[in-house]
């Protein structure tokens, strides 16, 4: 046995009186399986069953003597690894004729990755799409093609991403392919070495070499489920991170990988036992992928034991031990068929009501801005050549009467059309009349060979059907920028770290704080994690950046974008832009144009009336800033971008004379700049008629801004400062008025935009009500010992999208009457909305679902809501009329060291008692006994604390219902606004507290079985062991550390910035992005 400890084992039952002949259960497997510390766990339980006389087959014996030489056995567990002789095995079965556990022939099939899909075909069992490529036949190759974002095999095809599995299942290096659209790439998956499964590589190219399997990638939210099998009436679930997310292995302190146990849904525990049948393998591992509400078999690893659950070594000691007693000796014993009903269903360790009054989080839902981007560009243009209309036909534009081209076989086959038309011109030879501009097509051929490869992410173009007005001609619209940048890379990453501080034991600290709340909860499956994002590249890029930051992965964004994100085009949720939207927006742009094109006086109270009749703040701040007419202020601004343009073009020409080529951010060529600051000149004022196009305005600020938060140091121009500041004045005016002037215009635009979004938001908030236990990836608390709140789960549901969402959003809460108009608490919070002038990059609104557990399941009290908002990132200069204000903390916060001593000897009273009586008291059925960690979280202070504007709580009928007052405690402190810089990483933070996400269960005796379960056990030696396990403790999370075990886990966690009224509750979500605290903060470790 090697270094397994049986002392004292095999001679439990010597003194047993004579009876039938023990049974022989043989061991046939390589010496390194058969002394791992799984197995001999299992052997020792076994071997108190007196019954069963245990024998281990020696490796020499297997791999060199004659199988007539093996030692005999009744019964025979024998399975193949690496170096076994299964022709050997399947020779000693068949001779011997004894019971095998795991059938050995059928070992055969599960080393073919083929034979193993098509076992599980025959067996009903759901895999994900698959097609074999067999190479083994050099005369009868499969017809292959590989493109750019798919590959045709026999005619089936198989689009970016997809998986390619080697048919070896002794082969374990797969690959999973990225479209072009992610980022392109490959992951490169292989047996764990050290902390890595996987690596990213830059190639596309698929394998030409050997036989594989391509299957659709399943995108599984970045968890893999490993599912263990006992007999058909046993599975065990275990959840890991996937190897394909970021490649980093998690480890405990003992060098496993870190698994939790994971509930399995009645399908999935058919799927188990359809699986054990199937391939005859009683003790049997395979891999179980949940995707788009469905759960599906992607591989079986044959033999396969949990690692460290001493529970499931007990439960797989019974089931072994039953299985051989039913088969060998059916008559000693009377065994239902069905074990124990606890090994069969697992209980789920609820929160029970306490005095506690800490409300459980339980939903958030945020709605976030893409991060910094390049300046986005638009060209329009009139086509009429037939080899534009032959590509518009090829993708059934005539039926649908606008097409989009993204992938680049589209882009490339417009670049080749613009390109021909080009060289007829320049020659003057072509056949069909080129009614094109010139200068139009050149454009188009410039854009399109930008980087030097196609990707959708930068660039796209749109064929529009003109209709009546000119049936022989198509509108094209180029559209390319807008592509996130490194800047804002950095600020999605940063703000999702910041972002852990929303949830329980995020403290309000999240730098250089591995150990975050949030990080347990995820990798504990109690946190289920949903990410959607518009179909642009820069919001994907956003929200897979996002993730990084939030969840503490590594490596490339690629794999993240991938498995985390989902695209939300499909239904319109993010992407909902109809042609009655764009005619009422019109109408309404028209009005604005009208407006801001005139010679009245803007300080005048008519004209302010006309303007901004709905009162805005920041509009009215704005509006006051303009020192002349509107249309003179307009002209103001034409001639600063005039001055630039000269700027630009004269340091172009010192450059082109010194030979030295200017270096822009980005890699921006200064002739592609200048070319988009004349562009935005012609655009913005008409050369014939002079007449402005304020709907331009928005660009130009939009450009500026980019050049003057990259670009300043490279340029060095004066000019740039003041038209920044003067195109940002009529731009916070233009910007939030193109969504609506009145209020009933912000409300119909806004509906257009955003009811798709409201029906999932609500859905969300609804499920945690209506259908609480739908099937999740969830932590089953009857195998964990080392989670303090094991029935804690909170949904997280984050929708990254543009601009125009965010002001929609941010309407219907303004206008859409959540509130009563006569609420104070209200007012003040529409009062600091009002005062904001800029959505900027990484806006965010979120919506927290608390529960009250103390409470009814049918009282309106039992849920609340917080809604929160941050108006995103501040941009490179400060804004005086910016609302700065003093942040709120919870008050389940200790305020000084003396209270937090004094917290922390409560923690070690409450454990110490609560460990007596678990240790006095415990029911022998450990389903009876309910034990609450809300006792050790229930803050001293909590009683004496109540809201500084109380008002009753709002109950959740209806979506109008968003805005709830929880008990706060104020806390002041002076505070300057910073702005991220593309450059640094140093972001500003929040206060830092003695934390501690979760706190270890203290170790007690654990039961498995009650007298009832056991009344058809004969023997009492048996039935004792049966009945009852060892203590046990599991390894825990690498963040369950001892430093941080000393401090108090935080239930309820609001983080970040409120308004500067004295008690209105509407937080910004953690505005890591703006708040910088100086001094010495009340409560900040020193």
């Amino acid at each position: 046995m090697g270094n397994i400890d049986l002392d004292g084992v095999e001679d439990v039952f010597e003194d047993e009186e004579d009876g039938p002949p023990p049974i022989k259960l043989g061991i046939c497997a390589m010496a390194k399986k058969t002394k791992s510390k799984p197995m001999g766990e299992i052997i020792k339980r076994m071997l108190l069953f007196g019954f069963v006389k245990i024998e281990i087959f020696d490796e020499n014996v297997i791999l060199n003597d004659p199988v007539e030489e093996w030692p005999l056995c009744d019964v025979l567990i024998s399975f193949h690894s690496k170096g076994f002789p299964l022709e050997k095995a399947i020779e000693y079965a068949k001779m011997r004729n004894c019971i095998c556990i795991n059938d050995v022939e059928k070992q055969w099939d599960i080393q073919d990755r083929v034979q193993v899909y098509q076992t599980l075909k025959e067996a009903g069992i759901e895999t994900p799409r698959y097609i074999v490529c067999d190479r083994s036949d050099c005369e009868n190759l499969p017809e292959f093609e590989e493109h750019d974002d798919y590959i045709e095999l026999n005619g089936e095809v198989f689009q970016k991403p997809f998986v390619e599995k080697p048919v070896s299942a002794e082969n374990h290096r797969i690959n999973i392919y990225y479209p072009s659209s992610a980022g392109g790439g490959h992951q490169k998956l292989f047996r764990k070495v050290l902390n890595r499964s996987s690596e990213y590589c830059t190639d596309s190219a698929v394998r030409k070499e050997g036989s594989y399997i391509y299957e659709d990638f399943m995108p599984t939210d970045g968890t893999d489920v490993k599912v263990y099998t006992v007999g058909p009436d046993y599975a065990h679930a275990e959840a890991r991170k996937s190897p394909a997310l970021d490649g980093k292995v998690e480890r405990d302190k003992e060098g496993k990988e870190i698994r939790y146990p994971v509930i399995l849904s009645a399908k999935e525990k058919a799927i188990a036992r359809q699986v054990c049948l199937a391939f005859k393998q009683t003790v049997c591992g395979f891999d179980l992928l949940r995707a788009n509400g469905k759960s599906y078999v992607c591989d079986v690893n044959g033999f396969s034991f949990v690692k460290t659950s001493q529970k499931y070594y007990d439960d797989c000691a019974k089931m072994l031990g039953n299985i051989i007693l039913r088969e060998k000796a059916p008559d000693w014993l009377s065994i239902p068929r069905g074990l124990q009903p606890e090994l069969l269903e697992s209980v789920q360790a609820g929160m029970t009501p306490s005095a506690s009054t800490m409300l459980e989080l339980r939903c958030v839902v945020a709605v976030i801005r893409h991060g910094d981007r390049t300046p986005k560009q638009k060209m329009k243009m009139e086509v009429s050549h037939p080899e534009f209309f032959n590509i518009f036909k090829k993708y059934n534009g005539p039926t649908l009467g606008k097409i989009k081209l993204k992938k680049p076989k589209e882009l490339q086959q417009i670049l080749d059309v613009a390109r021909t038309l080009l060289s007829e011109l320049q020659s003057g030879e072509h056949t069909e009349p080129i009614k094109e501009k010139m200068t139009k097509l050149e454009q188009l051929k410039v854009v399109l060979e930008m980087y030097g490869h196609f990707s959708g992410i930068n660039r796209k173009i749109q064929l529009k059907s003109l209709g009546n007005k000119q049936p022989g001609a198509l509108q094209l619209i180029l559209k390319w920028g807008g592509e996130l940048t490194p800047a804002g890379k950095v600020q999605a990453e940063q703000l999702g770290r910041a972002f852990r501080c929303m949830y329980p034991g995020g403290q309000g600290d999240y730098a250089g704080f591995p150990g975050c709340g949030l990080l347990r909860l995820h990798s504990t499956y109690r946190h289920d994690l949903k990410i959607y994002a518009s179909d642009e590249g820069r919001v994907q890029m956003t929200a897979a950046a996002f993730a990084k930051g939030l969840l503490a992965l590594e490596g490339e964004l690629a794999p993240i974008l991938v498995q985390m994100v989902k695209s939300a085009n499909t239904n319109g949720l993010l992407d909902n832009e109809s042609d009655e939207l764009h005619k009422y927006s019109g109408e309404v742009k028209k009005r604005l144009h009208d407006m801001l094109r005139s010679d009245d006086d803007p300080s005048s109270d008519e004209f302010v009336d006309q303007m901004i009749p709905t009162d805005s703040i920041s509009m009215k701040n704005s509006l006051s800033k303009m020192a002349a007419t509107p249309l003179a202020w307009l002209h103001k601004l034409h001639g600063l971008v005039e001055n630039l343009i000269v700027y630009i073009e004269e340091l172009s020409e010192e450059h082109e004379k010194s030979g030295e080529k200017l270096k822009l951010y980005q890699g921006e060529d200064i002739s592609l700049m200048l070319e988009r600051w004349r562009k935005l000149q012609r655009d913005f004022k008409h050369h014939k008629t002079g007449e402005f196009d304020v709907s331009k305005i928005p660009d130009i600020y939009d450009s500026i801004k980019y050049d003057a938060q990259h670009n300043v140091a490279r340029l060095k121009s004066p000019i740039m400062d003041e038209l920044y500041e003067t195109s940002k004045i009529v731009a916070d005016i233009v910007i939030p008025q193109e969504y609506g002037i009145e209020e009933h215009e912000k409300l119909n635009i806004s509906h257009g935009y955003c009811v798709p979004l409201l029906r999932k938001v609500l859905a969300d908030l609804r499920a945690n009500i209506d259908n609480p236990e739908e099937q999740l990836t969830k932590l089953d608390p009857s195998f964990v010992s080392d989670v303090l709140s094991p029935g804690r789960h909170v949904r997280t549901r984050l929708y990254f999208t543009s601009e125009s969402h965010i002001h929609s959003l941010l309407t219907l809460i303004r206008y859409g009457g959540l509130c009563n108009a006569d609420d104070t608490q209200w007012q003040r919070a529409l009062d600091y909305i009002s005062r904001v002038s800029e959505l900027n990059y990484m806006t965010q609104i979120v919506i927290m679902l608390y529960e009250d557990p103390t409470k009814p399941a049918d009282s309106d009290e039992r849920y609340h809501i917080e809604l929160h908002f941050s108006p995103g990132a501040k941009s490179h200069k400060d804004d005086a009329n910016f609302p700065a204000g003093g942040g709120f903390r919870p008050v389940s916060k200790p305020n000084s060291r003396d209270e937090v001593e004094r917290y922390h000897q409560l923690i070690s009273t409450e454990a110490k008692r609560v460990k007596k009586l678990r240790s006095l008291s415990l029911s022998r059925d450990s389903r009876s006994f309910s034990y609450s960690p809300q006792l050790l979280v229930s803050p001293p202070e909590t009683q004496d604390c109540s809201p500084t504007d109380p008002s009753p709580s709002v109950p959740l009928p209806e979506m109008c219902r968003l805005f709830q007052k929880p008990p706060l405690r104020k806390t002041r402190s002076s505070c300057s606004w910073r702005g991220l810089e593309s450059r640094s990483r140093d972001l500003c933070g929040s206060p830092t507290f003695p934390t501690e996400p979760e706190e270890k269960v203290a170790e007690s005796e654990r039961t498995t079985a009650s007298d009832e379960d056991l009344a058809d056990i004969s023997n009492e030696k048996v039935r004792r062991f049966l009945k009852t396990s060892k203590k046990y403790k599991s390894a825990p999370h690498p963040s369950s550390n001892e430093e941080q075990t000393k401090a108090s886990p935080i239930a309820r966690r609001t983080a970040g910035l409120e308004s500067n009224m004295s008690s209105t509750r509407f937080p910004l979500a953690e505005n890591i992005l703006r708040l910088r605290l100086q001094g010495n903060v009340e409560g900040r470790n020193k």
